[in-house]
């Protein structure tokens, strides 16, 4: 295994043990984010061979992942808080050079929603992660998986299972066939549903158009949403895919909300931009205890599928 360079060295082993004196965020290119508010890490350090534990902040309003009536955080608040802590992983503890291109294959988040309740400061979990089946390549790191164990004041608020591979710059755009943020144009965006029906405050965060189908929408892909498109892609991030599994469960249960808690996603392909997208949910029982099957088509392809499990509000 290479040995890490100078950059993880700084981050992690120097780093405290505790949260106490973190005063800023890790560099937000750690964590592939463009803007330093939407980065949610501020430390971490290793505890054993391929065992971390990272510190986060999350604020106690945001657009997307804190509710709207700001009394709780979301559960996609947890997913995107362990996607930044496995990039700030792979930079800095296992050598993988800045540029490189991250496809997450899949996602397991599950939340214990009484441990998530925005309080009078922000709060600051700390994330134990378990680093397993490094993949190499060339006799490199090419992708790993991880198990996370999410603490709120010491309670578990959530555990999270992520696999992600990497690939440099060159290889991503030959796999890509050309096709850039430049030169790909998302579709325009059609009218969505009410931001009620998918418990959003604002039009500009329904990410589901109505069919007339109540399990079928077609998903908004909107690039100049500042949080899912923090920068510039040639695809639909993965982080909006989940949002539609969520917003999908909200929308199809109209009279008998339920909330999701946990989510099981797979991730098959690209979601690209100038294709149209459709997520359908299913009453379907999945795995880890989940009752929805949301799948995300494009043409005849699976995109994505995503057992949601969910409880009654």
């Amino acid at each position: 295994m290479p040995q890490p360079r100078q950059l993880a060295t700084t981050l992690l082993a120097e780093t405290p043990t505790g949260a106490e004196g973190l005063t800023a965020t890790v560099p937000r290119q750690l964590v592939h984010r463009a803007s330093v508010a939407e980065t949610l890490l501020i430390g971490g350090s290793r505890t054993d061979t391929d065992r971390f534990t990272v510190f986060a902040q999350w604020p106690r309003a945001h657009q997307l992942h804190v509710s709207p009536d700001r009394s709780a955080y979301e559960p996609l608040l947890v997913a995107e808080t362990v996607r930044q802590a496995g990039a700030l992983l792979a930079h800095t503890a296992y050598d993988v050079p800045l540029g490189h291109q991250f496809v997450l294959r899949e996602l397991r988040i599950t939340t214990h929603p009484e441990h998530l309740a925005v309080g009078a400061a922000p709060a600051e979990p700390v994330l134990h992660i378990t680093v397993s089946d490094i993949g190499l390549r060339a006799g490199r790191p090419a992708g790993f998986r991880y198990d996370t164990d999410i603490r709120l004041d010491g309670e578990r608020a959530a555990t999270a299972h992520i696999a992600v591979t990497w690939t440099s710059a060159a290889v991503y755009r030959r796999l890509r066939g050309g096709r850039t943020a430049d030169t790909v144009s998302a579709l325009p965006v059609p009218p969505g549903l009410s931001p009620a029906e998918v418990d959003r405050a604002l039009p500009a965060d329904v990410v589901l158009a109505p069919t007339g189908r109540p399990d079928r929408w077609r998903l908004r892909v909107d690039t100049a949403h500042a949080a899912f498109f923090d920068h510039p892609l040639d695809h639909v991030p993965g982080m909006l895919l989940l949002e539609a599994a969520r917003q999908a469960i909200r929308a199809r249960t109209p009279n008998d909300r339920r909330t999701p808690v946990s989510f099981h996603t797979v991730f098959h392909r690209y979601a690209e931009l100038d294709r149209p997208t459709w997520i359908e949910a299913l009453d379907k029982p999945g795995a880890h205890g989940t009752d929805v099957q949301v799948l995300g088509m494009q043409g005849q392809s699976t995109v994505f599928e995503c057992a949601v499990g969910t409880e009654k509000r």
